[in-house]
């Protein structure tokens, strides 16, 4: 008798993970066709669904990848929405500006990234607020805002209302699918794995010649980017920016609470999370504070009963990855041979 070994095997790419990627292939195509087929509300809570997804993604990337926990991301959010309002402001069709006002809320973040990556754990998480609230303040000096009046997106009025909605509606489609897919492939590379090992361990991924502060920057501008499109397209489907509204802190409540559920630091959590508050919102959110309460209450016993989160404990118990960005090592049984 003799024991034979197979040897052990590395996976990415796992059978119900080929599955998961084609199935939702197959999904956002079905969502492309949706506005056709469904009516003016639908469309629109569709379109909050995939803003929703964007910012619990971009929040978990910062957080549950990054280790940067910050309570400030509304400042991204509300630039982009303001942005969009002083680009529109110049005669570019609105649409465009919402796309150059994302790329100028990354282009204000990476200067930023300069002074507060310096900042660790409670300073980098308290810092982001205090920088969220001084950019108000800023915002509302600033005439055309009118302080705290406000500011409506008036040349979205070119558009009649049916195909201003269908045409945020896919821009938000495509937004989504196309940041899901860019951190993804982001979180598979090289710069993932350093992302992820300066989470775990700062001072020994430095020691292993990984640039700190450079990869932090990285995930930083790219979760900046992200918020921002979400308020841009925000924006666009309520039509009226008031500073007090988008520099909320409420925002980033909302991003913590999807991210919380869903599973901090899984890439299926923050989606999860994402449809469940949109789901909670849905039913609920008619009922104003207690709405608010009831969603305090959810993420404290959340934080207490699944630390996890939904998709974490879903993981540990049975083993599921759908979207993996590590990867997965396979130790077969040794089989007997005579």
């Amino acid at each position: 008798m003799s024991a034979v070994v197979t040897p052990s095997m590395v996976h990415r790419w796992t059978r119900a993970s080929r599955i998961a990627a084609w199935t939702s292939a197959i999904v956002l195509l079905g969502f492309a066709v949706l506005p056709g087929l469904l009516g003016a509300g639908a469309v629109d809570r569709l379109t909050a669904l995939f803003i929703y997804v964007i910012m619990a993604a971009m929040w978990n990337a910062l957080a549950g990848y990054g280790g940067l926990v910050s309570v400030g991301q509304q400042v991204f959010f509300a630039l982009g929405a303001y942005f969009t309002v002083r680009l529109a402001e110049t005669n570019i069709d609105p649409f465009i500006a919402m796309i150059l006002a994302s790329i100028v809320v990354a282009a204000v973040s990476y200067p930023l990234s300069l002074v507060m990556l310096r900042l660790k754990g409670g300073e980098f998480a308290i810092g982001m607020w205090v920088v969220s609230a001084l950019t108000h303040l800023c915002v509302n000096l600033d005439s055309l805002i009118q302080g705290e009046t406000g500011r409506s997106l008036i040349s979205l009025n070119a558009y009649d209302a049916g195909s201003r909605r269908d045409i945020i509606y896919w821009l938000a489609l495509i937004a989504m699918a196309g940041l899901l897919i860019g951190l993804f492939t982001l979180l598979r590379s090289c710069i993932g794995t350093a992302i992820q090992a300066i989470r775990d361990n700062e001072d020994a991924a430095g020691s292993l010649g990984i640039d700190v502060v450079r990869t932090k920057r990285i995930i930083f501008v790219l979760a900046a980017f992200g918020t921002g499109v979400a308020g841009a397209l925000w924006l666009a489907s309520a039509t009226s920016f008031q500073p007090k509204t988008y520099f909320s802190v409420q925002w980033t409540a909302y991003m913590i609470f999807m991210v919380l559920v869903g599973g901090i630091g899984r890439f299926e959590g923050a989606i999860l999370g994402a449809v469940i508050f949109f789901v909670i919102e849905t039913w609920f959110g008619a009922l104003g504070v207690w709405y608010l309460i009831g969603l305090g209450l959810v993420a404290l016993l959340f934080s207490l009963l699944l630390p996890r989160g939904l998709w974490g404990e879903i993981e540990t118990r049975f083993g599921i990855s759908l979207m993996p960005v590590g990867y997965r090592l396979e130790i077969p049984n040794q089989s007997i041979r005579e």
